[in-house]
């Protein structure tokens, strides 16, 4: 039945992206105006986590909301299922997220990534997509828009250990901005190479901020540490 009801998803999400091609156009035909884009990707993106909760079963529930810096500042979380991807353009509207250039091969979603706009980075570019990702990150934050990366560079089975990928202490370093640690333990329910997604309850963990100003492998250290403990600790919630 659970299988079921994840292919049922499917369909929905289906229709659900397809439904959205007409208000693409307008947005495009209008200039494509970076509020509207993100008013429109947040709506697709709630719209998918309704699908999830009524379909699937599948929910989240959010843990430590007051360690939330009041300003923009650097996001950083593990990174275990797609559908981080989506729920944090709810948890935190208008965030910039730093995405690989491989998802602007998705149809209708590739537009909103350029449009919102997000952070679309080469990781075969060397040094260059790493200057790129600082000056887009330094102007989101300029705009009063969090940045969202996913240090590990990809998504991470639940049983590997958290180590991040190359760039993000450079990030650190040279935004000077309050970096939140955000734990989530969705790849139990909706992990790569799952058949089918599971109902349940996804841990969204925000952790006590990293302030700015260690040196680059401290930083790394304690950052990996935060959210490894969180990741042993957690223990998904069965619906």
């Amino acid at each position: 039945m659970q299988r079921i009801r994840s292919i049922l998803f499917d369909l929905v999400l289906a229709l659900w992206t397809g439904l959205f091609i007409p208000l693409l156009a307008i947005l495009w035909l209008c200039g494509s105006p970076e509020r509207g884009v993100r008013l429109a990707s947040r709506l697709w993106a709630r719209g998918v986590l309704v699908s999830l909760k009524w379909l699937v079963g599948l929910t989240y529930a959010e843990r430590g909301q007051h360690k939330i810096p009041e300003g923009p500042c650097l996001i950083i979380a593990n990174h275990q299922s797609t559908w981080e991807t989506l729920a944090f353009l709810i948890l935190f509207p208008d965030v910039a997220i730093v995405a690989k250039q491989e998802l602007l091969t998705i149809p209708v979603f590739s537009w909103f990534l350029r449009k919102s706009p997000m952070i679309l980075i080469d990781r075969e570019g060397g040094s260059k997509a790493v200057r790129k990702m600082v000056e887009e990150s330094q102007a989101a934050l300029a705009q009063g828009r969090s940045v969202l990366i996913f240090p590990e560079g990809t998504r991470k089975s639940v049983s590997e250990p958290i180590e991040f990928k190359r760039g993000v202490e450079l990030l650190y370093a040279r935004l000077g901005r309050p970096v939140l640690p955000v734990a989530l333990n969705s790849g139990h329910f909706w992990g790569p190479g799952q058949s089918y997604k599971r109902a349940g309850t996804i841990s969204v963990s925000y952790l006590d901020p990293i302030a700015p100003g260690l040196a680059g492998p401290e930083f790394t250290r304690k950052a990996e540490q935060l959210l490894e403990a969180e990741r042993q600790s957690s223990r998904p919630q069965a619906a």
